[in-house]
Formats: structure tokens, sequence, C-alpha cells
């Protein structure tokens, strides 16, 4: 079964999930706590032992998804999920007829058999009748973390490995939903976001580079809402949207606009250094200088940081790399 973290994804905050609670638990008080640009959701479980209500919100679909499937609190039959599974896992490949997933990503990102039968998953459970919301969201999240595992990539779908064959490996596994009782589930830009949600603590960790994550995750996201659209370039994309202003020139304008307008007691903002990094794909849109001095007009801020490890995709050569952590105490 797989959990919450057993995602590849960039930014996971894994490996500093329980630095971050401990030095935000140290700092700041409250019973409300909002994770606005969740990602993986790693923090928002884990935040979930420590406080009666929790908001989460990222503009993924797939990461939505995941959201519901995991944290949501509505029944669901495993066993009922797990025969379904393996029935799949089951079937022969060779009576499967290509379908709109192995003819875009078959032989790329995936093996061609494999893709046929993840296409023909995803389109069973677009219609079928047989489970409820939950139990759905469900079997697509868990499509979602069983293709991550196998496919083709570096972690990403910025791009696939070209090889001359890619060995058939995909098998349909459930994920283990850690219902929270009291939270509220978003997909929203967090600009609009903030204006109508209040939290004794909001926690955010935006991108600061300019990676959009809906085109290095448009696989999922493609998956997950079954549009099935004309896809363009070597990676085969959709048509662009979801775009991040927080990966453009202009995010130090619209991260002050968001601090301005957040309704809450506290404020945590993750920040990784790779401002001066070689990579133009890694850079740094906004400084840990003027995040400081937005921060810093809100309310008394302090700095944490920690030696962490950072995503490389092979173009940036980046030592000593730290995390830092920004807590504001709002005036």
């Amino acid at each position: 079964m797989f959990n919450i973290e057993n995602r590849r994804y960039i930014g996971s905050k894994a490996d500093l999930s329980d630095w971050i609670m401990e030095s935000i638990q140290k700092n700041c008080s409250g019973d409300i706590f909002a994770d606005i640009f969740a990602g993986t959701a790693i923090v928002t479980k884990k935040a979930a032992q420590k406080y009666s209500k929790l908001i989460v919100n990222d503009f993924l679909y797939s990461n939505n998804i995941i959201y519901k499937a995991f944290f949501d609190i509505n029944d669901w039959d495993k066993k009922k999920l797990e025969q379904y599974i393996e029935k799949w896992n089951k079937k022969d490949t060779n009576k499967l007829k290509e379908n709109y997933f192995s003819v875009n990503f078959g032989g790329k990102f995936f093996n061609i058999d494999d893709a046929k039968k993840i296409g023909a998953i995803r389109e069973d459970l677009q219609f079928s009748n047989l489970f409820n919301e939950k139990e759905k969201n469900i079997l697509l999240a868990s499509l979602i973390y069983s293709i991550d595992k196998i496919a083709n990539t570096v972690g990403h779908y910025e791009a696939y490995f070209h090889v001359n064959s890619i060995p058939q490996q995909f098998i349909y596994q459930i994920i283990n939903p850690s219902p929270i009782k009291n939270i509220e589930i978003y997909r929203e830009d967090v600009a609009s976001l903030v204006k109508k949600i209040k939290a004794d603590i909001i926690y955010m960790d935006p991108p600061y580079n300019s990676r959009q994550y809906s085109r290095f995750y448009h696989v999922l996201e493609n998956l997950v809402k079954w549009e099935k659209p004309k896809l363009e370039g070597v990676a085969l994309k959709p048509p662009v949207e979801n775009m991040s202003e927080y990966c453009r020139k202009n995010a130090p304008v619209v991260f002050k606009e968001l601090i301005d307008n957040l309704q809450c007691k506290f404020i945590a903002v993750s920040y990784n250094n790779t401002y001066n990094s070689k990579s133009s794909s890694s850079k740094n849109k906004i400084s840990l200088e003027q995040i400081e001095e937005i921060l810093n007009l809100k309310g008394k801020t302090i700095i944490y940081e920690h030696n962490h490890k950072f995503f490389n995709s092979g173009k940036t050569n980046f030592n000593n790399h730290k995390e830092f952590l920004f807590i504001t105490k709002v005036r």
C-alpha cells in the first residue's frame, strides 16, 4: 500500500516535515492550520496530528484527487477496491485494445503494454457506477501512485528517457488512506482562496523558479481530467493551463499581494536557496532577501535554516544547499 509520502515530486517535504512542524509548534499557537501550496500534502498530514482543523489547497487536479482520496472521511469498501485492483492486475494486456493513453504515452513514458492497461483502467473508472465518490478517488489516486513508481523519467514528466526498450512492470496497488476529521480541501488559485479563509497558522511552500508544476506533471493532470486533448511536442503536453505567476519574473509582486491578504496570526514560509543556480529552470524568481523584506512588513519574522539535498535534474551543481523556514508573527 502507498502512503501519501511515497511520491517522486519536486520540492517534496518528506525529509523536512518533522523539522518544519517542530519549528512551527515552537513559535506559533492556534487550532486552525492551512497549507495553501500543499503539493504532496505531507506537511498537512503532519499538521493533522497537532491541530483541530486543517485547510489544504493546491491548484493541480492530480493533487486535489490525492487529498480527497487520503483525507476525506467518507466510507469506502476496502475489500471491493482490492478485488477490483486484483482483477486488473490479472488481466492479459494482449486482449486490451490501444487507447488514448497507450497511443500517446506508450513506448515513451511507459512500456506499451503497461500504457494500454493504465488507459483501460482510467476509461473504466470514468464510466463505472460501482463505486462512490470516495472509492473512485482512492482508485484514481492509487493509479497515480502506481504509475509514478514506474514512469520512464527522472521523477517528473517534462521529458522521458530515450531507451531501446522499457520493461513491463506496472502493478496496480492501493493507497493507504489517512482520513482527517475536520479538513477543508480546495483546488483554487491562492490569491482568491486567502480572501475567504481564516486560519491561526498559514503555511506556504510556493514555487520560486521557472518550473511550472502543471507542465512538469502534465501526464498525471491528463490522466485525472481525462478530457483527452490533442498533445504536442516531444513531451506530448496538452494546451497550456494552470500557469503559476510564482514561476515568472513578477513573483515578488504577487507574493507581496498574497501576504498582504492573509487572514491569520502566524505565517510560515518554506524557501530553498537556489537563487544563484547555474540552471535557468532552477534559478529562483524571488530572493531570500525579498521574502524577508515582504514578511517583515507583515510582522516580526525569524528565520530557521536546515541543510537539505535539493532536486537535481542533471544540470545543476549546487553545494551547501539549505532549506529556509520563515516564521512571522502577524501584527
